[in-house]
């Protein structure tokens, strides 16, 4: 069954990645001929450069949840397949993380590891994101990102130590089959960070606030034809509320609503002065001129709305549907002010795709 089942998503991937391509009819029935052979001789087929390229840039594009589609076929991808050691795939990490910062100027961008094949041993990322803060239970409450407070632990008893800030960057944590999980550090100068401050309020920068400047996503399943990639981590750049209405906005994160609204001299008693919906615009609105001022891209709600309503327009052209998911589409700012909120989508999963999978795991 699971032998018919990659045969016939070897099948329609080929077909449609070679017309997307424009390759010949010819060229496309000798490549399927191929692949079925080698389905049926080993199990498995591996894609050519050219099908990775194209088809991790296919996954992009038919990601439900990411209102950056516009952007996909500039993806760059690096193709880290052969890497075998911690120590070779930890250094393929740190290229991607400074090939995609750019100096700022942020670069889409994946790097692939080797498929699962059976048989063979997994390479797997403990790291959610390439580049997060640590969190740390005390008796006094959460230092740092309180979401990463199991990454954390993990990463101490292997023997890492942070300074115990707000914003201790993680290392990378890698492992290998059933092996232990090895870290490795990311050197402070690979990291961009960006201090928070504002364009109007003064005593802002005494919050001392700051975040990384690379969402670099490496939890997720990449599936192609059939083949499915559980290590390939990959970013796109920041839309500014995913910093400014969640990450330090959320009560169970920085929780930073309640001193900003103090900062700005919000009347806080009842709910109806609507004090957190003050603090919220102000505080995105720090983010992006932080990014902006400091020379590091970032795309605000707004922004990425006519972006997405320009992607929907190209596909329709292109004779594509466009799938999505609505509940992770619409801005958490605002967004009846976008034509997103007013729309439906069909949230059906094609591939390629990127998909959640199943954490890491130590054996005991």
């Amino acid at each position: 069954m699971e032998h018919d089942q990659l045969l016939k998503d070897a099948e329609q991937f080929i077909r449609v990645c070679y017309s997307e391509l424009d390759k010949p009819i010819d060229e496309t029935e000798r490549r399927v001929h191929e692949v079925r052979e080698l389905i049926a001789s080993q199990g498995y087929y591996e894609h050519t450069a050219e099908e990775l390229r194209h088809g991790a840039k296919m996954a992009w594009r038919n990601s439900n949840r990411c209102i950056g589609r516009f952007f996909w076929e500039s993806l760059q991808i690096l193709d880290e397949r052969q890497t075998e050691t911690e120590e070779q795939i930890a250094q393929a990490l740190l290229r991607h993380i400074e090939f995609a910062t750019n100096g700022g100027k942020i670069r889409p961008t994946i790097t692939v590891f080797a498929p699962t094949i059976q048989g063979k041993p997994q390479i797997r990322i403990w790291n959610n994101q390439l580049i997060r803060y640590a969190g740390y239970e005390t008796e006094y409450g959460v230092i740092g990102d309180p979401v990463s407070i199991e990454l954390t632990k993990l990463c101490e008893s292997l023997g890492w130590h942070g300074a115990r800030t707000n914003y201790d960057v993680l290392p990378l944590v890698v492992q290998i089959g059933e092996q232990r999980p090895k870290f490795f550090e990311i050197p402070h100068e690979q990291v961009a960070e960006v201090a928070i401050t504002h364009p109007e309020i003064a005593g802002f920068a005494d919050l001392e606030l700051k975040w990384y400047g690379v969402p670099i996503v490496s939890d997720m399943r990449m599936e192609i034809g059939g083949i499915h990639y559980k290590t390939a981590p990959f970013n796109g750049w920041y839309m500014g509320t995913e910093i400014g209405a969640r990450n330090l906005a959320d009560q169970q994160r920085y929780n930073m609503l309640p001193r900003v609204a103090e900062l700005m001299g919000l009347d806080t008693s009842r709910e109806a002065t609507l004090w957190r919906d003050k603090a919220l615009v102000e505080l995105n609105v720090a983010v992006l001129h932080s990014f902006k001022e400091q020379g590091v891209s970032i795309v605000d709600h707004h922004t990425a709305s006519q972006q997405f309503r320009r992607f929907e327009e190209r596909e329709e052209k292109c004779g594509r549907a466009v799938t999505g998911d609505w509940t992770w589409l619409i801005p958490p700012v605002s967004p009846a002010a976008t034509h997103i909120f007013h729309r439906a989508y069909d949230n059906t999963m094609q591939t390629p795709n990127f998909f959640y999978q199943e954490r890491p795991s130590l054996k005991e």
